[in-house]
């Protein structure tokens, strides 16, 4: 499992990870949670949903929404930066996204995903399309973050 692999590596590093999510809702972090040993390792978890607490709690400038809006590669990379900071973590992700069934457009349609991972000295952004009901895409953009975190850990 892919949770347990991560927890053991962060504990390996002796690293924390925070996460900011909107389409996922807190799933990634219930998911990290729910694997004994997190609490070595899991620092907080924020659900920004709204662009007013992307604003507000993680830093992420009005222009950039209004530039590219919320599902962006640019938003996921301010909020996994800004919940590293907020936190004080020593890596972070962030998720945002389409998950459905409506929401969508011909540009951003449902299923579309951007993720973001941040530590003080690399960051990476990734954008996705997840077929399947709102259940699926959020599952797949969980899964789909926490394998770009593991990425990110063993290749830094």
């Amino acid at each position: 499992m892919i949770v347990k692999e991560l927890i053991m590596l962060l504990t390996e590093k002796n690293m924390k990870i925070a996460t900011a999510e909107s389409c996922t809702g807190g799933l990634i972090a219930q998911m990290i949670t729910s694997v004994s040993g997190a609490s070595a390792v899991f620092d907080c978890g924020v659900v920004a949903y709204s662009n007013e607490i992307k604003k507000s709690l993680l830093g992420v400038k009005a222009e950039t929404l209004e530039k590219y809006g919320a599902v962006s590669e640019q938003t996921a990379f301010e909020m996994a930066q800004g919940v590293r900071i907020l936190s004080n973590a020593d890596i972070a992700v962030s998720v945002t996204g389409i998950a459905g069934p409506g929401g969508g457009s011909a540009e951003k349609p449902v299923g579309t995903v951007c993720i973001g991972v941040s530590t003080e000295l690399k960051n990476i952004t990734k954008s996705f399309h997840f077929d399947g009901d709102r259940d699926e895409v959020r599952k797949m953009t969980a899964e789909a973050a926490l394998e770009l975190v593991m990425y990110m850990l063993k290749n830094k």
